[in-house]
């Protein structure tokens, strides 16, 4: 991970704790990150075998599997921190319809984290708690009811939960997340008929993902929602016919259907409170 392009100070308070629950494909490289920056990190795998990687990274290694071990004497310590950095599946409920479960565990993580004596959660929503039409869209227009998949109404509760819970919070609605060996032409590689060719994309790299999370630990940004997409938004036909080239995989092909008023998720606000310039401002340069 390159984050030198970046043009911005370290954290200014080096002292500073972040649990990070869920050190998957974004918490890891996260926590890498922090940790490079003298910051005391903190995190949690569902997997035994994971323990020994995040301890040789220099973060402070628990296993945690939710909802069972939420309260584990074993991780106590884990629930001592400046800030809670929340990033778990909407997959990883009870099992039971997902509308309700993935609220109450989230819930149930903001009430541990309170006991805990976390002043602040930092939690990982996504762009599909925003209806799939509308044109720009931005915080303001998530509406319970309206939003493009189930699990952007259970978002959108859990979302509701945390704000609830009398914490500082920080809610990041992430549009897709990609880079390296990670990219959505990979799952529609040489797929045929496939809809909406002119909806526009709403993405996000990694490393602007990481750049993201720096400077609102930086600044001390509190009590905030925000769309996290870069600047570009082609069309999926465009992009994922241009990616596959570049990446030498089977084309997909789309078919013709109906123009929409799709909607484009502005990150203005993101953008006026950060004062940013994005690594990866168009998901059409593939360089990574």
């Amino acid at each position: 991970m390159n984050l030198s392009g970046y043009l911005f100070s370290p954290i200014k308070n080096k002292r500073m704790t972040v649990s990070i629950l869920g050190c998957g494909w974004l918490g890891f490289p996260l926590a890498q990150y922090l940790v490079n920056e003298g910051v005391k990190v903190k995190g949690t795998t569902t997997s035994p075998e994971k323990v020994p990687l995040l301890l040789q990274t220099g973060i402070e290694a628990y296993k945690i599997q939710l909802p069972e071990e939420i309260n584990s004497s074993d991780s106590e310590a884990f629930w001592n921190a400046d800030v809670l950095f929340l990033n778990i599946p909407t997959s990883a409920g009870d099992g039971s319809d997902q509308s309700d479960s993935y609220p109450d565990l989230i819930k149930e993580v903001a009430d541990r984290a309170k006991k805990g004596g976390i002043p602040e959660i930092i939690f990982t929503s996504s762009t599909s708690v925003y209806s799939s039409t509308g044109g720009i869209t931005t915080e303001k227009d998530a509406k319970p009811g309206s939003a493009a998949r189930p699990s952007g109404e259970a978002l959108l509760k859990a979302e509701d939960a945390i704000i609830q819970s009398g914490l500082d919070y920080l809610i990041l609605r992430l549009g897709g997340l990609y880079g390296y060996d990670r990219h959505p032409v990979k799952y529609l590689a040489g797929k045929k008929n496939l809809p909406d060719p002119l909806k526009p994309v709403n993405l996000i790299h990694r490393e602007d993902c990481i750049q993201i999370i720096h400077i609102l630990l930086n600044k001390k940004i509190k009590n905030e929602i925000y769309n996290v997409v870069s600047d570009g938004h082609p069309p999926r036909n465009e992009l994922y016919t241009s990616a596959a080239k570049h990446w030498d995989l089977p084309e997909p092909e789309f078919k013709d259907t109906p123009k929409k008023n799709f909607r484009i998720v502005s990150n203005e606000k993101l953008k006026r409170d950060l004062q940013i310039t994005f690594l990866y401002p168009n998901p059409m340069d593939h360089t990574s």
